[in-house]
């Protein structure tokens, strides 16, 4: 079982990610027409300044020796074209598969271990430890860039590590061909029917409300969370009892943790109470990568696309 939903906001979703479209790989340079000299640093566009969660960085030259202790920032410097500039990532950055994973924390960072791999930029999510001082203070370059609560935040963020890798053309492409993709399958969702859901993100009932980044993005789709009815008490993150989702009896059940916690639509149908439900009856039971469903990087669009045809298809067979 994962870490108690904090994930998505700061620390769950950060940590099902270090906690949810891009190539898994470099993008290849455009050649010149005619053979050019290489550009000074200046042209390349450093010094560059990105204002980041901790504030204004400025990176005097492109990073060669990047240490990702973030699997959505691993996942994003990797589809912009910065893979070969990533020499370590964190115990938890899985995707792609080339990253040079390591023993590094981004949970529990070690500032020795990470200064042994001799970065010229850090990028992580959280400044637990109170890492990015340690970081500053030997004048190591650190990008803090925390779980996104907003679409924009992630496309924001995306560029961020565009600019402070000198990737930032891809980056801005990348950003906008996500948004263009997310944009358009919400335009072609059908929203004349109300259905409801339950989004899980361990099989202990935690969920995310409407006011979290995975809850915006359903909410993008006309879809009703059930999530919302929960006591205020219990925040943007409750932990639903099994009486209250059954009772709610949602048309849609997406499983964010069927890698995590191995659950399925025949896991849930042993749960009590849960054999008749509508979405286990009617086979509207949604797997999803627990990664994917819990990163606010390029593979974004890869949910949305997810949610989408959900939708579309429980519709049609409430109207077919």
């Amino acid at each position: 079982m994962r870490p108690l939903p904090t994930a998505f906001a700061g620390v769950l979703f950060s940590a099902l990610t270090l906690a949810g479209c891009g190539t898994g790989g470099d993008t290849a340079a455009v050649a010149s027409p005619t053979p050019t000299a290489a550009p000074s640093t200046a042209e390349a566009g450093f010094p560059a300044t990105v204002n980041a969660g901790n504030g204004d960085v400025t990176i005097s030259k492109r990073p060669q020796r990047i240490v990702s202790l973030s699997p959505t920032a691993t996942e994003t410097l990797f589809a912009i074209g910065a893979g070969s500039q990533v020499v370590a990532v964190d115990d938890l950055s899985n995707h792609p598969p080339q990253a040079p994973k390591s023993s590094l924390s981004g949970f529990k960072p070690n500032a020795e271990a990470i200064i042994a791999q001799r970065p010229d930029l850090v990028v992580l999510s959280n400044d637990t430890e109170n890492i990015v001082a340690e970081l500053t203070k030997v004048k190591v370059p650190v990008l803090l860039e925390p779980a996104a609560v907003k679409l924009d935040e992630a496309y924001d963020q995306i560029e961020d590590l565009g600019a402070a890798t000198g990737n930032q053309a891809a980056a801005e492409k990348l950003a906008g061909d996500i948004k263009a993709e997310i944009e358009r399958l919400a335009a072609a969702a059908p929203k004349d029917k109300q259905l409801s859901f339950y989004h899980e993100l361990d099989n202990t009932g935690f969920s995310a409300n409407s006011g979290t980044f995975v809850g915006q993005i359903y909410d993008l789709f006309g879809l009703i969370n059930i999530a919302d009815k929960a006591p205020a008490a219990a925040g943007s993150y409750p932990k639903l009892s099994t009486e209250f989702i059954a009772k709610a009896d949602p048309d849609l059940i997406f499983l964010a943790d069927t890698k995590c916690c191995g659950q399925s639509r025949d896991t849930l149908a042993k749960r009590p109470g849960w054999s008749k439900l509508s979405a286990v009856t009617g086979d509207k039971v949604i797997p999803l990568d627990d990664d994917v469903a819990s990163r606010w990087g390029p593979r974004i669009a890869e949910l949305a696309k997810a949610i989408s045809t959900a939708a579309r298809g429980a519709t049609a067979k409430a109207t077919g």
